[in-house]
């Protein structure tokens, strides 16, 4: 898989990442996923629309244009709406940011959330001695973020407190700037946190960013 992040991109987060762990006594992780779920339903709904506006295009013209030819319009209709819905539908495949037009904000944010979680527990970020890890994922197609602390950071990092960080990087990642996106992140962790964290100060987890292809 290509990366979205240049090498010099990554050596500047990983020491960043180190940065901020020794400053707040916290473990992060921070992953990049390129999309969260396949999504099967985004074609059918691009279908869908393109086959009722080209059914109205075919029976605007049909009305001008066709209405002599009654054998001819039964099959330009037929034809009209089947290519109209096929090409619509191949355009969800070939460019993310169509596809992204047929996705609910609530739909991407499950799918976003429970990659996170997943991904938490498949990498055992919950391995830290005093529970003091934290995940925050970034997933490009659906312009999501979410931020998941352990249990050992539920009281220095309220929801409130998350849903600040996470519009403020939001912010940059809409813009296609993802590594000033994860930089204003780790700013605001390291405010957020400051140095009240309980922890180990040993480095008990990975600092090099998570990159995957995903669904």
């Amino acid at each position: 898989m290509k990366q979205t992040l240049s090498e010099q991109d990554r050596i500047r987060l990983d020491a960043f990442i180190a940065e901020v762990e020794n400053r707040t006594n916290t473990q992060i992780v921070m992953a990049l996923i390129q999309r969260c779920d396949s999504y099967a339903e985004l074609p059918w709904k691009a279908f869908a629309l393109g086959a009722s506006f080209t059914g109205l295009v075919v029976f605007i013209q049909d009305l001008l244009v066709y209405s002599w030819f009654p054998g001819v319009t039964a099959l330009i209709t037929v034809a009209g709406i089947l290519a109209g819905g096929a090409v619509f539908a191949l355009l969800t495949l070939l460019i993310p940011g169509f596809a992204k037009r047929f996705l609910s904000a609530s739909r991407a944010e499950v799918e976003v959330r429970q990659y996170a979680e997943s991904l938490f527990l498949s990498r055992e970020l919950f391995g830290t001695s005093k529970r003091t890890g934290i995940l925050v994922l970034v997933s490009i197609f659906e312009r999501k973020i979410v931020i998941l602390p352990d249990k050992g950071l539920s009281d220095q990092l309220p929801g409130d407190a998350m849903q600040s960080i996470i519009a403020s990087m939001t912010v940059f990642l809409k813009r296609g700037e993802i590594r000033r996106a994860f930089e204003t992140g780790l700013e605001q962790l390291s405010q957020v946190l400051g140095t009240r964290v309980q922890g180990t100060g040993k480095n008990e987890l990975p600092d090099e960013i998570i990159e995957e292809k995903g669904v």
